[in-house]
């Protein structure tokens, strides 16, 4: 590519995100589509060829973007859904053939670091630690680290569940509180062990916890009666984990014409955002955390960041 601007993609199991800025770090251009790459994933591991349609149509979309805004350089990464589908290469392959682009299927380790060097944008400063979890279509990672300009990863796991996977397998487009028992205790069982095995007691008091993914800013949205779902207002804002629960009571009573039409869930979450309330409380409450920052910054700030500085170089 020929250009001075740069791009990250960021293709998630249901959404795939593009950022362009220039070479400063200033936001030319961005959007967010919704793919739902890995609906029907979780019952064979396979990409469905309505899916791989759906992707490939969204990045070529994205290439021909690149092209008008001028873009020099550009990171693409994929994550669980790639990780996990027998065709994932396929897909990639697929991807580069038609649409130009080179996706990289990252690690859960890379996604962790990358997810944290974005949300750690927005960490109390006061804290010496960071607890980062982001909530995925197909999985769901959660981080501790120090909380500075170079953060050291003390531990993170990455748990096989997300919205759309768990959703699907649980059986939770609706409230269910049989299903949602299910999912809770899964959820449980991972976050107990990651907190056994980073020893998260001896850091919760100096941590400053951040939930990254449109989960946590859309709930604030709600907590803070915006009216709508705004990601730009959710950024940054915190909320006592009381607040976030009251909202998800109400959600768990909502059916699906009610979340398809809500104004702070809509169609592209309707029927996946039952099972991410679910995993996402689990998760603080197993943690027994107090308050949460919702963070939109994540990954892609990360790797706007990462070019830059290849750039100046």
């Amino acid at each position: 590519m020929q250009g001075e601007n740069l791009a990250a993609i960021d293709l998630g199991t249901n959404s795939c995100r593009l950022r362009i800025t220039d070479k400063s770090g200033n936001v030319i251009y961005r959007e967010a589509v919704t793919t739902k790459l890995g609906e029907g994933l979780a019952q064979n591991m396979c990409f469905t060829p309505e899916a791989i349609e759906r992707g490939v149509r969204c990045l070529s979309k994205f290439a021909e973007l690149m092209g008008d805004y001028n873009v020099g350089h550009y990171r693409a990464v994929t994550t669980a859904s790639c990780r996990m589908a027998s065709n994932g290469m396929d897909f990639v392959q697929k991807v580069e053939t038609e649409c130009g682009i080179k996706l990289e299927i990252i690690s859960p380790l890379e996604e962790a670091t990358l997810t944290l060097k974005g949300a750690i944008l927005n960490a109390n400063k006061n804290k010496p630690y960071v607890l980062v979890y982001d909530l995925g279509g197909g999985s769901t990672e959660i981080t501790l680290a120090t909380n500075d300009a170079k953060p050291q990863i003390l531990h993170t796991v990455s748990i096989p569940w997300g919205a759309r996977n768990s959703s699907e397998v649980f059986g939770l487009s609706e409230y269910n509180a049989k299903n949602a028992a299910k999912l809770a205790q899964e959820i449980a069982q991972w976050t107990a062990e990651f907190a056994k095995q980073a020893n998260f007691e001896k850091y919760r008091a100096g941590c400053s916890c951040l939930a990254t993914s449109s989960t946590p800013l859309r709930l604030v949205s709600m907590v803070k009666e915006v009216g709508v779902y705004s990601k730009d207002y959710a950024d940054g804002i915190s909320a006592p984990v009381e607040q976030i629960d009251a909202q998800i009571e109400k959600i768990f009573l909502m059916d699906a014409e009610q979340m398809l039409h809500s104004p702070y869930i809509g169609e592209s979450r309707a029927n996946i955002f039952v099972a991410a309330c679910v995993i996402f409380r689990t998760i603080y409450q197993t943690l027994q955390l107090t308050d949460l920052t919702a963070s939109l910054k994540g990954a892609q700030e990360a790797i706007i960041e990462d070019l830059r500085q290849q750039w100046q170089n």
